[in-house]
């Protein structure tokens, strides 16, 4: 299980790298954290929904209501131009925090 900090401090440049591939809504961002952490980061809707509030009030992403192929309405979101660019810099900061943790502790991590 991830950490409390760790889901935080992820979460921003997660939600913007997955809402540049194009537009989603809530359920969908969870699964696709799900799928691509192999089930490691599982994410519930209420740490979400304040996350994507959070991101469309500084101005980086936008939503809008859309009717699903099953008839419900589902709150979609997606990237703004201002998304973009500090999606270009979370990528520039986690390259090198990356960097100098696998410099520290290896090209493979212990999972024990």
């Amino acid at each position: 299980m991830f950490s409390r900090e760790l889901t935080a401090a992820s979460a921003k440049p997660i939600v913007l790298a997955i809402l540049a591939q194009g537009e989603s809504y809530g359920y969908e961002i969870i699964q696709r954290v799900k799928e691509l952490s192999d089930q490691e980061i599982q994410w519930a809707e209420g740490g979400l929904y304040p996350v994507l509030y959070r991101l469309e009030r500084q101005g980086l992403i936008e939503s809008f209501w859309r009717v699903s192929e099953q008839g419900r309405r589902r709150k979609y979101y997606r990237l703004k131009e201002e998304g973009r660019r500090v999606l270009s810099t979370e990528r520039r900061q986690w390259a090198i925090t990356n960097t100098v943790l696998t410099k520290l502790w290896g090209p493979e991590p212990s999972l024990t």
